[in-house]
């Protein structure tokens, strides 16, 4: 006989003889069936007492040998089955039909039913206890009374017309088609109805199979009994067909099993993949249960199992979910709490071994867990991963009517368990990937890009946007004062803080202290409101161990729908147009600022100045002016201060307070100081040359006392241009210095050691302190021109500057006075004692040939005491 398989879906596996129960069949229909069973029982034995009445009993002795022999040949035929796949569905082959024909010719009626009911529910009630023994006793009578009925009413019609073994092959072809009827009912009952054409064909191909058997029945019960020794051929023609049965049979399963494991992990592989192509906003997402469900059913159909239960670790925090395949399972047994795993008796799996479990041979508690399952049998094999425990998967009783789990079943399903947790395995490691990939590995929020791809899906959606960027202050200071540990709590905390704030909104780590958030369907007030309760939040002190932490924040946004109308989709814009904010809300009053075209042509200004300095030097736009100083109080011209200047040929003239700064802060300063140093030491080199012996002042960047090689590059411009080093003064501020003492001092000394004058600029508005300048190895120190402008006016700057004069002239250091810009101011210079005076009452800077003009017209030329030429200022 055949049985179709997948092809009966929802119940795939279904025999004739014992119809599936579907995990979505309700309660009407389980009571409808149970009638239905108790009707085709009573059926089944009413057509036995039937049919036996109406034949005729032949009760001879060698029925002790046959009857039995009959019953194994029903078990034979169970056990002896092909599973077929055609075009993705599959076929079981069965010979029931030849013990059935071989019965018809050779025993009565009551034997054969005997043996087909001890070869079927024998089986069947051992292995699964009373599950529809009711349905399959029924039908088992029926496949053999009717059969003899049919036989015996031929024989008795066609008698003397055809052959005596047409009665029995005509009854005999009855039996399969019994079955599918049978079958086909039970679905109906049970509300999975095939359709009549479906049906139709089921029913030709399961009698052409059965005639195939019949005939191959009846060949050899002739060959046996009308052939000398036929039963040794018979015997010898069943071996072999048994031999090559077990070798295709072989054959074919090795190709479910490799089929199965190529499905099993591919559909591993590509679970979750379109489950989210941007990533979350809060973290890794988990695989949807849903996406399992074939590989619960594939595992379930290769194993020809009534049900398969996968207990899988899909959640990051480690949670355990429960998916059924098959037949439903109770409630109990299907709500795994997180440590079932752990506690469950069938689950407690050391190794990756499987394990078989029955009913008759479990320990009690196994036993127990079982019943729990409504199962059996059962297979148990854990998913181990490369260092945790994945899951488990179970496998719960054989549809076959008799038959149980073998070793071919233990070994695939071992296999299988291989495959499936190295697949589990790839894709946890593809996920975590992909989740590094967009998350930032300090705060766990989003980096860079994956902020720029949840904000360009939203934004290419055409969702209205705002992108907020927040950086939190301060975080330089705490990381230099307290290690960079402490910095970084201070960052997750912050990161943590903003995201209990926001809820599901993207938040995202851009660099060190910055943060930035997409804000959806919000207008600018809001998003105004937004930033403001943000920089609140993470300018709440950071309690740190025993002490606390101030900081505090400040925030600029850019919306991608602005006033004028023109929507902005480019995420990378919007962030820069929020970094521009930032720094535009750094001078404002709440530390919040909304981006406006006016902050990026600032900001543009200052990129293009930095962007083309370089070339600035090369072609000449950068010059050096020379401010004069004078000593007090002979006025005579000592030296003057080398100052820069840019003539820009878009925005004219520059202030060095504008673009200076930006210098610095790029890097570009040690060119700009080189070039200064250079034209500096030129002009010296051509006064000594001219007899004048006058003193150039160059000012230092932080980054010029911070390079160790500074004092040799120095070294070398002054030899190279024949310069005594004391005719060069190098300019330092305070701030400079303390920024990295460290290293400033070192350099310093060298310097000093050359022969080199050190200065210290602005005086008086930094650190400013007898022990200070003690430690510092300077020559002179130049009042800041602030108090030098204030003497008039206010006595506190006076007051200032006569106690710098004396500070410095008490640690034998020259004084320089900054601002000089009237008489009054220099004759109070004069009157403190104050060596050098410096401002626009004597000049403001010049340019080189300018200067030397100034030097020709404003002062007359005297014979020094070391024959080399004075000049004086003239009144």
């Amino acid at each position: 006989m055949i049985e179709r398989h997948r092809s009966l879906s929802p119940h795939p596996g279904l025999e004739p003889s014992r119809p599936p129960v579907r995990a979505e069949v309700d309660p009407v229909r389980r009571r409808t069936f149970a009638t239905f069973s108790f009707v085709v029982l009573a059926a089944g034995v009413g057509i036995s007492l039937v049919t036996a009445g109406g034949l005729e009993a032949r009760y001879t002795p060698e029925l002790l040998f046959i009857g039995p022999l009959l019953a194994v040949g029903f078990l034979l035929a169970e056990q002896l089955t092909i599973d077929v796949d055609v075009k993705r569905v599959g076929w079981t082959i069965s010979f029931t039909e030849i013990p059935l024909l071989l019965g018809l010719l050779t025993a009565p009626f009551e034997v054969v039913l005997a043996a087909n009911l001890l070869a079927g529910l024998g089986a069947q009630v051992g292995r699964r206890a009373a599950t529809h023994v009711v349905y399959n006793a029924g039908v088992l009578c029926l496949e053999i009374a009717v059969p003899f009925a049919v036989a015996n009413l031929v024989n008795q019609v066609l008698i003397g017309v055809a052959p005596d073994w047409f009665g029995p092959v005509v009854g005999t072809l009855t039996s399969p088609l019994i079955s599918c009827g049978f079958a086909l009912a039970a679905l109906t009952v049970l509300g999975g109805a095939m359709k009549v054409a479906a049906g139709a064909r089921l029913a030709a191909r399961t009698l052409a199979v059965g005639l195939l058997n019949t005939s191959v029945g009846l060949i050899g019960y002739e060959v046996a009994i009308g052939t000398p020794w036929g039963w040794l051929l018979v015997g010898l023609v069943a071996v072999a067909v048994i031999g090559l049965y077990r070798a295709y049979s072989d054959l074919l399963r090795e190709q479910r099993d490799l089929e199965a494991l190529s499905d099993v992990s591919l559909s591993v592989a590509r679970s979750g993949q379109g489950a989210q192509t941007a990533p979350d906003p809060v973290g890794e997402q988990a695989v949807p249960v849903s996406e399992w469900e074939p590989v619960a059913e594939r595992i379930r159909e290769q194993l020809n199992a009534t049900r398969v239960v996968l207990r899988l670790r899909l959640d990051p925090r480690g949670e355990v979910t429960t998916l059924v395949a098959g037949e439903a399972m109770p409630d109990a047994a299907t709500q795994a709490a997180p440590d079932a795993l752990r506690d469950d008796p069938l689950l407690q799996l050391p190794g990756s071994h499987v394990r078989s479990f029955r009913t008759l041979e479990a320990p009690e508690e196994v036993r127990r867990a079982l019943r729990q399952r409504g199962a059996y049998e059962a297979l148990v094999v854990p998913l181990r991963g490369a260092s945790q425990l994945l899951g488990a998967v179970e496998v719960h009783d054989r549809v076959s009517r008799w038959r149980g789990f073998g070793r071919a079943d233990v070994r695939l399903l071992h296999t299988l368990a291989s495959h499936l947790a190295t697949a589990m395995d790839n894709r946890r490691l593809l996920a975590r990937l992909r989740h590094d990939a967009y998350h930032d590995p300090l705060t766990g929020l989003l980096n860079r890009t994956g902020f720029r791809e949840i904000s360009g899906d939203e934004l290419r959606a055409g969702r209205a946007a705002v992108v907020l960027r927040i950086d939190l202050d301060l975080l330089t200071t705490v990381s230099e004062a307290l290690g960079y540990t402490w910095g970084d709590r201070m960052v997750i905390a912050a990161g943590q803080r903003m995201r209990e704030a926001l809820g599901d909104a993207p938040v995202a780590r851009l660099e060190a202290n910055s943060f930035a958030v997409l804000l959806l369907d919000h207008t600018e007030e809001q998003a105004h409101q937004v930033a403001l309760r943000l920089c609140d939040v993470i300018a709440m002190s950071y309690p740190l161990d025993r002490i606390v932490v101030e900081a505090a924040g400040v925030a600029g946004y850019a919306s991608s729908a602005p006033a004028d109308g023109e929507a902005e989709t480019d995420v990378d814009t919007l962030l820069q147009h929020a970094d521009v904010a930032v720094r535009a809300a750094r001078n404002g009053e709440d530390g919040v600022r909304c981006y406006a075209p006016a902050m990026g042509q600032v900001f543009l200004r200052r990129f293009q100045l930095v962007t083309q300095f370089r070339q600035a030097l090369d072609t000449g736009q950068v010059e050096v002016h020379y401010q004069p100083k004078v000593a007090l109080p002979e006025r005579q011209v000592v030296g003057a201060e080398a100052l820069v200047r840019w003539s820009h040929p878009e925005y004219g003239r520059l202030d060095p307070d504008e673009f200076v700064p930006l210098v610095e802060a790029t890097g570009l300063v040690d060119a700009l100081t080189a070039f200064v140093l250079e034209c500096a030491l030129i002009k010296i080199r051509q006064w000594l040359d001219r007899g004048l012996r006058m003193s150039v002042a160059v000012n230092l960047s932080v980054r010029n006392l911070a390079d160790e090689t500074f004092p040799e590059r120095v070294a070398e411009a002054l030899e190279r241009h024949d310069i005594p080093p004391e005719l060069l003064t190098l300019e330092l501020t305070e701030s400079s210095v303390m920024a990295d003492k460290e290293r400033s001092l070192p350099v310093l000394r060298r310097l000093h050691a050359m022969g080199v004058v050190l200065a210290v600029d602005d005086f008086g508005t930094g650190y400013s302190s007898l022990a200070y300048l003690r430690q510092l190895p300077v020559d002179e120190v130049k009042i800041d021109k602030s108090f030098v402008l204030g003497m008039g006016t206010d006595l506190s700057d006076l007051a200032v500057v006569r106690t710098i004069v004396e500070l410095g002239h008490s640690l034998d250091l020259a004084v320089v006075a900054e601002g000089v810009e009237d008489d009054a101011a220099r004759d109070q210079l004069v009157g403190m004692g104050c060596d050098v005076a410096q401002g626009y009452l004597i000049s403001r800077p010049l340019s080189e040939e300018r200067f030397e003009a100034w030097l020709q017209a404003r002062t007359k030329r005297d014979q020094g005491s070391r024959e080399e030429t004075v000049l004086t200022l003239l009144h």
